[in-house]
């Protein structure tokens, strides 16, 4: 879980025990029920990815539900339609590393992190029940472990995206697909 540039902090600050301690108590390497229902039930979570010396952390969003656990260390979502950029994707097909923060903004609840490997699956068959994915994004768990909420502030959800696609419901086109200069980009 740690590497020599986090040990070398740890000695030099004087937090390797408690580190280990955290480890020791907060680490797992499959989902318990606990983290299924918390993980399924939010609405975003931040992923952070890399390659070489471009690190890209973002936000994926969907309804409730959009995250799915496939197997005991497995989680997945749908990618849906973005800005063509393919930041994230990009820095996976040359690193598959990932981390991916899930915090809920209750003030109470755990931060559930996680490092794992990712993977982009193109086969419409294996997303075919998720309205709009156009991919599949796969994390195979390294480990998982939770932080304590005490920065998290409370808020509350007013509305959620009316960009985000779910059955039966085609999603509002983001404004900046409208500009002229996008327009003639998307049309070439």
């Amino acid at each position: 879980m740690f590497h020599d540039g986090m040990r070398d902090l740890q000695d030099k600050y004087g937090g390797r025990k408690v580190a280990d301690v955290i480890a020791k108590h907060r680490t797992h390497f499959e989902f318990s029920d606990d983290d299924r229902a918390y993980i399924e039930s939010v609405p975003f979570f931040f992923l952070a990815t890399s390659w070489g010396e471009t690190t890209d952390c973002t936000m994926k969003s969907g309804h409730p539900g959009f995250i799915r656990i496939a197997r005991p260390n497995q989680l997945e979502w749908p990618d849906y339609d973005g800005n063509s950029m393919y930041r994230s994707l990009g820095n996976i097909t040359r690193n598959p590393s990932v981390g991916l923060l899930f915090v809920k903004f209750d003030g109470e609840s755990l931060r559930i992190r996680l490092t794992g490997k990712a993977e982009i699956i193109d086969d419409p068959s294996q997303f075919a029940d998720l309205p709009g994915a156009l991919r599949l994004v796969r994390v195979t768990v390294d480990y998982i472990y939770y932080n304590c909420p005490r920065s998290v502030p409370k808020m509350e959800m007013v509305t959620p995206s009316p960009y985000l696609p779910r059955e039966g419901y085609k999603p509002l086109e983001p404004e900046w697909k409208s500009r002229d200069y996008i327009k003639a980009a998307m049309e070439e």
